[in-house]
């Protein structure tokens, strides 16, 4: 069983036992949350497609880690101006691990 959850803006498509990174969720290690915004539940050839949440429907999962992406670096350059700016970012993360999924009901109207 597999579903689509959105969270921090993104769509992830997830299962039970898998491990993503989202965008940072204010929640301690160990805890557990509960996503309530899922677009789409499938089970085998069983699909369940939200218009535009799947109503019933949630995912809940175990908050592994926190953590920062590598650095993406930037660089600005206009030529022949003398102008050059360096600048670098590292995106927080949230390391979750799906427990279960549930998609009772039918789509909303």
């Amino acid at each position: 069983m597999y579903a689509v959850i959105k969270t921090g803006g993104k769509q992830y498509r997830v299962a039970a036992g898998e491990k993503i990174k989202v965008e940072q969720i204010a929640a301690d290690v160990g805890q557990e949350i509960t996503f309530d915004q899922v677009l789409a539940v499938g089970n085998g050839g069983d699909l369940q497609i939200g218009a535009p949440l799947v109503s019933g429907a949630s995912v809940v999962a175990k908050v592994v880690a926190h953590g920062k992406h590598d650095k993406v670096r930037i660089f600005k350059m206009r030529r022949r101006k003398h102008y050059q700016k360096r600048q670098g970012h590292r995106q927080g993360y949230t390391e979750l691990e799906i427990g279960t999924i549930s998609g009772a009901g039918k789509s909303k109207e």
